[in-house]
């Protein structure tokens, strides 16, 4: 039987992130060979993972970065079944390489990024060794990208929520991006303006307006009228560009970029919540 010392099972834990005892039983049951070692924690990480397929993941944490240049933004969302894993420094750690891995490699989809290389083995697959490792149901399941000419980020400080903003122009003070950034995740916009709301959302207003003023016992030939004006309201309130700034509601988000940048607007926004 191979000698086991200390050295090796902290270097194992070191390469794999497992606890010291599941390190020790691993390379033993391997026989002290390293490789053997990690495929017994791996499996142990699919079994722990086939058991607990039917939980559901309800926490976890959401990251947002861009790269270098600010051209590019990833927001992902890594879930888990409790909050005490959330907020464990570990499975933040694991959250940050991923989406770390995203900004270098820059996936189309959660399926390309799921296959991205962690340490000589797939996303995927490095998920599911974390599983046996934390002994909970562990999901990426989340990710979207903006490109812009310059992508501004904004993380909740409980990590519990995140956004991405994209704008038409680079070169304004990145405390501009952060408010906006800020806005999308307070108010969580349906939109970036009126012309982007999908017509199905509108047609759903002008039904929920028309509803209303019925039930007020409006005239028949004002129903259409009101509610072309509830649906007026309701871009005031839900697309981005055209709500109250936050900071300063006497003036929309359009007007607040025009007073950076007569020409300065929003491209496309993405907001993750864990609770949504």
């Amino acid at each position: 039987m191979a000698q086991i010392t200390a050295a090796d099972v902290s270097k194992l834990r070191h390469m794999t992130g497992a606890g010291m005892m599941d390190c020790k039983k691993a390379l033993t049951e391997a026989e002290g060979d390293f490789d053997k070692a990690i495929q017994i924690i791996r499996e142990r990480g699919q079994a722990v993972a086939n058991k607990r397929s039917d939980r559901e993941a309800s926490e976890g944490v959401v990251l947002a970065s861009t790269n270098a240049n600010g051209t590019t933004g990833i927001i992902i969302a890594l879930k888990c079944e409790t909050d005490f894993v959330a907020k464990n420094v570990d499975f933040v750690k694991f959250a940050e390489k991923i989406i770390g891995i995203a900004i270098k490699n820059a996936p189309a989809n959660l399926d390309a990024l799921r296959a991205l290389d962690f340490e000589g083995v797939s996303i995927a697959d490095k998920i599911i060794e974390q599983t046996g490792i934390i002994g909970e149901k562990i999901e990426l399941a989340y990710f979207e990208k903006i490109d812009a000419a310059y992508v501004s980020t904004y993380i909740h400080s409980d990590k519990k929520l995140a956004t991405l903003v994209g704008f038409n122009k680079a070169g304004f003070d990145e405390q501009v991006g952060k408010d906006v950034a800020m806005q999308v995740a307070a108010m969580d916009p349906v939109a970036v303006d009126k012309d982007f709301v999908p017509q199905s959302v509108i047609e759903k207003e002008l039904e929920i307006g028309r509803n209303q003023a019925l039930a007020e016992g409006k005239a028949a030939e004002l129903v259409d009228k009101i509610a072309q004006g509830k649906l007026g309201k309701f871009y005031k309130d839900s697309t981005l560009l055209n709500q109250d700034f936050i900071k300063e509601s006497k003036i929309s988000v359009k007007q607040y970029l025009q007073q950076v940048n007569k020409e300065l607007t929003v491209t496309a926004f993405k907001r993750c919540s864990i609770k949504q």
